[in-house]
Parts: C-alpha cells; structure tokens; sequence
C-alpha cells in the first residue's frame, strides 16, 4: 500500500513503480471505493506498470482507468504463466469493469460411470468431481447430456436409476421392459457380464466406437450362427444405436478427435464467442457466449482473455481451436499445458478440416450476434413501453419485482428477480429467508421486512448517489406482485429510509386470477389495465412468473431442507441416544414438546436439570 494516500492517477502509480521488483506477477487497480477496475499480469512488475506512469501516449479507454485509480494491489508469482491463470482467475471472480468480462459462465454437464457400488450407474452430472468414476465431457448442453444417455442405454443396458431405488427393487423395472436396462437389481444379468457392458460403454465414450461396433457384429454372428436369433436380434438393437450416433451428422469431424473450438465474431461494438466441443470424434454441442469487453479492443486481445476465464475451472482438452491469433500464445499453452497436466496446443488452421470446422464456428457466432442484437432491439422497445406505462423519464435500465411464498406461514421466503436490457440478470436475484411465524403470516409485513433488508443494505453499500457506476445497483422501477395492500406496505418502507423517489407499481392478478387481466396500482394514480394484446402486458407477466418462480423454488428448498430436521437436535446436550430414548418414549417431537418436567425426568437418561433445559426451550414464554 502507498504511504501516500492523497495521490491517484499516473502520480499514484509512479510511487508505487519505485517499490516494486523486477518479477513476474499480477497487479491490481482499485478506484476511490475501493472495487477492483482493472486486473493485469506482467513478466516484469516495474516495468509493464511503469508503462502506465507516462501519463501520455495511451487510448482513451487506458487514460480513464489512471485517472480513476487510487490504489494498487501486487502479487508476485514464480513464473509468467502462474501469472496469467491468477489473472484469469482473479478477472472471473472481481469482474473488474475495464477487463474482458466471460458473462453467463454456467457450469457444463457430464455423463458420469459411477462406480462407488457394485453395479456401475449412467448418469447426468454437474458440479464438483468428488464422485468415484468416469467422467466424459464437457456436453454444451443439459439436452446434449440427455440424448447421450438415452442413446447409451438403448446400445449398453446401463442402469440409471440411484442406489436407493436399486437396493429396493423386487422385479425389474419400466426401463428393462423398453430394451433400455439389464436389469442388474433384480438378477436378471451377473457382475462380469454388467462389467463387460460398462467397459463397452467407457471405450465408445473415449473414442473406441469402431472397435465397439465390430465386436458387437461378431457377437451377433455367432450368436445367429448358434440359432440364438433373440440374442442376435438385442445386440443388432444395440448396434442399431450406436449406428446413429455416431453418423456424420453436421459438424461430427473426421480428423479430429478431442478439441474444443471458439469462432470469434464483432458486430456493432458487441462480441460473440461460438464453442464447439469435439470429444471422440463427435460433435458434443456448442454454446454462445457474449464476453463483456470495450470495443476498442482487438479479437487478439479478448479471445486470450475469454480462453483464460473460460478454462479457470474446466477441464482443457489437447487442441484449442480458435478462428483468431491469440496475444502470447506460446505463454498460454505453455500456462495450460501445466494447469491440464497434458500438452495443450492452441492452433488457428489455414486450410483443411480445421478451417472449415473454424469458418463454421464463425458463421454460427455471427449468426447468434445477430439474433442476439435484435433480441437486445426488441427489449428495448419493450422497455420504452414500461416507461411510457409507469410513467418514467427514460426506459429502465433495472427492474427489480419482488413476490413472496409460504404455506399458512411456515418456511417464508421472499424472492427478489432482476431484468434489464439484455433481459433476465439471474446472477443478481436474491432471496430472504424469513419468520413468517413471528409475522402471523402476514404478507404485508413479510413484503415490508424484504423491503428493509433490500434497501438497507444497498443505502449502507451505495449510498443514494444514483448518477455513477452505482447506480447500476438502484433499480428504475420497482414491480411489487400484489395489490394496493403490497404497494402501500412498500411505499410505507420506502418514506422510513428516506427514498420518497423510488417508482413503484404493484401488479394484481386480475379477477379469477386470469393472465391479461391485471390490475396496476401507483401512487396518485387510480388502478388501470393494460390492452390484452399490449407487449407491455405480456413483458410485465413474464417478470411476475419469474418473481413468483424462483419465490416458490427457494421456499420449496427450505421446506425440503427442513423436513430433515428434528427440533431435539437444537438443544444442548442432546444426543442421538438421549433423542433416541425420549422419541422411544413419547412417539414423536411433538409429544415431547407437550411433556411436562417430571415426565421428561422420568425417560432413561434425562437429569432433572436437562428436563428442565428441555422443558423450557420448548415453553420459552414460561
């Protein structure tokens, strides 16, 4: 840190430029908030930030970023190629807002052989590899992953179903009767045979589907040969079902077998990156992505930092095919090559298969900008329709809907979801847990604490200063899903912190609660309705159902996660013996928590002093 805090801007750096070592390592420029504005990686520290001390010589996008710097970071790395994965790394989790920015950065799905039990399972997988088995992957898709597995039970006989369901199983299940499973639960196949068809399985999945095909024909041929024309005729079946997927069918390559390729496309100021992911051969799915990034930069400089964010967390394949040159290639294979444990080679083709594979990617990438453009044209004139509706001074670049979702006001969630220009921002919905108890179910009072919360902790982040990069966090117009009840509950909250300006609308469902017939509430306004064919109209109804969505979601994962919860859990020195004995003895918690101390003193155990304990966390008004 600087020992003088009153410099910023190109003086700033220069005082940090004398203290800084001649190393490799990442640096990092805060503004006068303290959020992270740009992340760099450098061979030599002193040197790439002395380049920003000139104070001259740089585009207006990099004069911007000195001037708004009052604070620099430093870490020193080993070697170059450390530094540019902690870029990368770091880039993803800041969002620092003069970077490429990798948006809509989802995790993929996987087909997974899980083997942690006697007889493997075929199954759909996200998320962290913790479970024992195979995995095979990445599909751009939940739908690719599906069609997979479908096709592999059909050619394989793989179970899917989970341990529980096998272990319960008395005859075998609808799967086996359609030809999809062998039926290991019930018998009906040994281990080595199953064991057999999982390592078919694992050898089409990495590439051998050749080799899988022609000893299935020949297990055909001999079976025909021995008059056994049933099982000649399942393992033509199976045959069958590899035949079709593993058939040239658009963009399936011939010569490449493990790869992933990025068709880069710019069009109006916005960028789109097309992924396809090639893996044994086939065409696994493809993915579009719209990198955040100044247009000012060149394709060089936002492929390399796309590639470095969108392989933080994924497993690289061997080839990396991209339709651009890539800023320090060599340092970025030789970076991945570590990260992966394997040779990784970046390759930009010129001819041949590659070239075609890439100049398809490209189309397919300009394609999406395309329709990703209109899209974005149509929301804005849906936008300008809410402003005209709400009465606003300009179309909102932030609408925030809030809705609510309990039963007879047990496990209380309120949900907050967020929409603006390029449509639904999920990476900003919230939700708020909830007593309901304590509110006797009100909605109105559960609308104004979500409200409290909401707006408290953005005035103590923020402040009320809506006219910098803050603002972005003020929304433009408030959606409140329910009456003039819900409306003056928030305008009631919105006068206690002192927002008399904030928009707000309430939205009721119309009579019979039928869609197209809603009710408006604002304030100074009497209630009105929208035409039934107004695009406004069908635009506020899908936030509403968004609202309400993800509200009975959240409320349906904190029922399911209570469910599991015994209340003699939360008291002290309550094991599962003394819980054991007490549920012996009174049948359930709720007999308990009706029990009186001397009848709890009596269970085998329980003290009078943790009858008591027990007693009173049950009767806390006593």
């Amino acid at each position: 840190m600087s020992d003088s805090p009153i410099l910023t801007g190109a003086d700033l750096i220069r005082d940090f430029v004398t203290r800084l070592p001649s190393r490799p390592g990442v640096y990092r420029m805060f503004d006068e908030k303290g959020d992270a504005i740009y992340v760099g990686k450098a061979r030599n520290l002193k040197n790439r930030v002395s380049n920003y001390a000139r104070g001259q010589g740089h585009n207006n996008r990099i004069a911007l970023m000195i001037s708004l710097t009052c604070n620099m970071e430093f870490v020193v790395t080993a070697s170059e190629a450390e530094a540019l994965l902690l870029e990368a790394n770091l880039i993803k989790k800041l969002k620092p807002k003069f970077n490429v920015i990798l948006r809509d950065d989802k995790s993929f799905p996987y087909i997974l052989i899980a083997k942690d039990h006697e007889f493997a399972q075929l199954a759909k997988h996200r998320g962290a590899r913790n479970a024992k088995g195979s995995y095979y992957g990445p599909f751009a898709s939940a739908g690719a992953v599906n069609h997979a597995i479908n096709t592999l039970q059909k050619a394989f006989l793989l179970r899917s179903c989970n341990d529980s369901v096998f272990a319960n199983r008395t005859r075998p299940c609808l799967l086996h009767q359609i030809k999809r499973c062998s039926a290991p639960c019930v018998g009906l196949i040994d281990k080595p045979a199953y064991d057999a068809l999982v390592a078919e399985a694992e050898g089409f999945l990495s590439g051998k589907s050749v080799e899988v095909k022609a000893e299935l024909g020949r297990a055909m041929e001999i079976a025909a040969e021995a008059l056994a024309f049933e099982d000649a005729a399942r393992i033509r079946d199976r045959i069958h079902a590899l035949s079709f997927v593993t058939q040239t069918q658009g963009i399936n390559p011939q010569g490449v077998d493990e790869a992933d390729i990025f068709g880069l496309a710019q069009e109006g100021g916005q960028y789109c990156i097309q992924v396809f992911f090639i893996r044994s051969g086939q065409n696994w799915g493809t993915r579009a992505y719209f990198p955040k990034a100044d247009k000012s930069l060149e394709s060089s400089e936002v492929l390399a930092s796309f590639l470095g964010q969108f392989y933080d967390d994924k497993p690289i394949p061997s080839q990396i095919i991209v339709s651009h040159e890539v800023e320090e290639q060599a340092l970025m294979e030789e970076a991945f090559t570590t990260h992966a444990g394997h040779k990784v080679e970046i390759l930009v083709p010129q001819r041949g298969e590659k070239k075609a594979l890439i100049e398809t990617a490209v189309l397919n990438a300009r394609e999406a900008n395309g329709r990703r453009m209109a899209e974005t044209s149509s929301q804005a004139k849906l936008l300008d329709g809410v402003a005209q509706v709400f009465d606003l001074p300009s179309a909102p670049k932030r609408i925030e809907v809030y809705d609510n979702s309990h039963i007879q006001g047990a496990y209380a969630v309120g949900a907050m979801v967020v929409a603006g220009p390029e449509g639904f921002i999920k990476a900003q919905y919230r939700k708020f847990n909830m007593d309901a108890q304590a509110l006797k179910g009100d909605d109105f009072g559960m609308m104004r604490e979500m409200l409290t919360r909401r707006f408290t902790r953005l005035l103590k982040e923020h402040g009320d200063e809506q006219d910098d990069e803050a603002s972005l966090n003020w929304p433009d117009l408030l959606l409140i899903d329910g009456g003039q009840g819900q409306l003056s509950a928030a305008k009631t909250v919105m006068a206690e912190l002192g927002l008399h300006d904030m928009p707000l609308a309430g939205v009721a469902k119309g009579p019979d609660r039928d869609a197209g017939r809603e009710h408006f509430y604002m304030e100074g306004r009497a209630s009105f309705m929208l035409e039934g064919r107004d695009p406004v109209l069908y635009y506020i109804q899908r936030l509403r159902d968004e609202a309400h969505r993800f509200a009975i979601g959240s409320h349906r994962a904190r029922r399911s996660r209570a469910i599991g919860i015994n209340p003699l859990d939360e008291i002290a020195n309550i094991g599962p013996t003394r819980k054991k004995a007490l549920l012996h003895a009174f049948g359930s918690a709720k007999a308990v928590a009706r029990a009186n101390v001397s009848d709890l003193a009596a269970v085998d155990g329980v003290s009078a002093t943790l009858a008591q304990a027990i007693f009173d966390h049950f009767h806390p008004e006593n």
